[in-house]
């Protein structure tokens, strides 16, 4: 459905008795924020709803005007999932479109701002709408372990050059290295939880910055938006300076965003890579590549590829946010505003690169043969021969020096070093006995690595049936807020140009 585009401004109306005129329609359309903040409304929606009950509760509302409030409410949540709900760029934000929009329809919506101010309103809205997002980051996560424990476990056997360097260096198991990819991200999950964790506090009731006056019952806001620690008691900002002002919870995501970013940056490397003739591990599937516009045998890996380049939008989002907030004086002042822009963008771009990616792996088939042929090198196993000379009791810098002395005399005997012989190993190094030359088995040698956290098969096994249990659980579920039922991602405002 094709975005509405806010109303322009014909005559922008003051929403305060301090000023004779509104701003001027230059000053309007740079300073409005509907046109991105339109999507905060669920949530702004159901603050209001939790804010008519609280004030019910303290005798500012009766019964009736609390119901006609809700309803009211409600009736605009349906509008705007349908589309239909007339955004107004002069009524500047998503809390003044809706708050004019009731008090249209239902007189008694003149008191629902009562001991609310749009700083304490935004800040909740922004901590409602980061939870969910969070929640559905995490499940998409744990979406793209999976595939990753899937394609590991698809290809048990497969064995690839691991890399320092970008130069061969060790053996490992394909899975292994798919499972390095599952370690990270599980990392930022835990990241992303403790995030949700601190932003969890209600920040409404701070007021502009000083609170109210009024017997406000915070608590029974608080509960009602979910905002509660596991025995159920409502978490509240302590402070009313800072609950209007912290963007800590905004930054602390940016930083934890970024590192999926990076993760996902690495692992789109990785993949293309082996997707390239050079190496040829992987085959990806062609919804999940592109084609030349002049070469006609081309196949792209853009996917992987813009999400290695979207990456630096993320990071560059963090960036922006800490910049922001460096030089504001206490308490909250209009640069605030830029900080939705930035956080909107994290969220949406780190999700559809998490899924995208996920999809990705659950179309790519692995190559076996080119994996052998790479995992074939003997020079992957020259360690394993330093440690055979170390269990003959060789202090291991020796054994490095005579490990290294026998590839120099293979590459000028300009034979691979498996195939020297017996003698000429003796001759390099007299320690070396009949069975050194068992030790160039890569199945072997593989089995050979059998200590916790190493990439021999009984280990991988084990991690990928251990990761398997821990993925087949779902997280538990948060708190959920009383969002009205079409509470749905509707249709946004169009995006206005900023006047310089």
């Amino acid at each position: 459905m094709k975005s509405p585009r806010p109303s322009q401004p014909s005559a922008v109306v003051s929403r305060s008795g301090r000023f004779t005129e509104g701003p001027s329609r230059e000053v309007a359309r740079f300073s409005q924020s509907v046109s991105f903040d339109w999507r905060l409304w669920p949530h702004d929606i159901a603050g209001s709803i939790a804010h008519a009950t609280m004030l019910e509760k303290i005798g500012v509302l009766s019964a009736p005007e609390r119901r006609d409030i809700v309803g009211g409410l409600e009736a605009i949540g349906r509008e705007i999932a349908a589309g239909t709900f007339p955004w107004k760029e002069d009524l500047e934000d998503v809390h003044m479109n809706i708050e004019a929009a009731l008090t249209a329809r239902v007189p008694a919506a003149a008191k629902l701002h009562t001991a609310r101010s749009r700083n304490d309103q935004v800040a909740l809205d922004m901590r409602l709408w980061l939870r969910a997002e969070i929640a559905a980051l995490t499940g998409e996560l744990r979406d793209l372990q999976r595939s990753l424990v899937d394609l590991g476990a698809r290809h048990p056997e497969v064995v690839i050059p691991g890399y320092t360097h970008l130069q061969r260096a060790q053996p490992v198991f394909f899975a292994h290295h798919c499972l390095a990819y599952v370690e990270m991200f599980e990392r930022d999950a835990g990241r992303l939880a403790d995030a949700a964790d601190r932003l969890n506090e209600c920040p409404l009731g701070s007021g502009a910055i000083a609170g109210s006056t009024l017997p406000l019952d915070r608590g029974l806001v608080a509960t009602l938006l979910g905002f509660t620690d596991a025995k159920g008691r409502p978490r509240l900002t302590r402070n009313s300076m800072d609950a209007v002002s912290d963007r800590d919870f905004v930054v602390e995501f940016g930083a934890a965003a970024s590192l999926v970013a990076v993760h996902l940056s690495r692992l789109s490397e990785d993949l293309i890579l082996w997707a390239s003739a050079e190496f040829g591990f992987i085959r990806i599937a062609d919804a999940y590549t592109t084609g030349s516009s002049l070469m006609p045998q081309k196949k792209n890996p853009d996917i992987a590829e813009l999400t290695r380049g979207k990456s630096g939008r993320v990071i560059g989002n963090l960036v922006s946010l800490l910049v922001l907030l460096k030089g504001l004086p206490m308490t909250y002042n209009r640069d605030l505003q830029e900080d939705k822009e930035r956080l909107f963008d994290t969220a949406d771009t780190v999700r559809s690169c998490v899924c995208l990616t996920a999809a990705m792996l659950d179309h790519t088939a692995v190559q076996p043969a080119a994996c052998a042929a790479a995992a074939k090198d003997p020079l992957l196993l020259a360690t394993d021969l330093a440690d055979y000379l170390v269990q003959r009791g060789m202090p291991f810098r020796q054994a490095h020096h005579a490990v290294g002395a026998l590839v120099a005399f293979a590459e000028k005997a300009g034979r691979p070093i498996d195939r020297l012989t017996l003698d000429e190993h003796r001759a390099i190094e007299p320690c070396f006995e009949a069975d050194v030359l068992g030790l160039y088995d890569l199945s072997r040698a593989m089995g050979r690595r059998d200590i916790p956290g190493a990439p021999g098969g009984r280990q991988v096994d084990r991690q990928i049936d251990g990761w398997r249990r821990r993925l087949s659980v779902a997280p538990p579920a948060p708190p959920a807020p009383p969002v009205p039922p079409a509470a749905t991602a509707g249709p946004r405002p169009a995006r206005r140009r900023r006047t310089r």
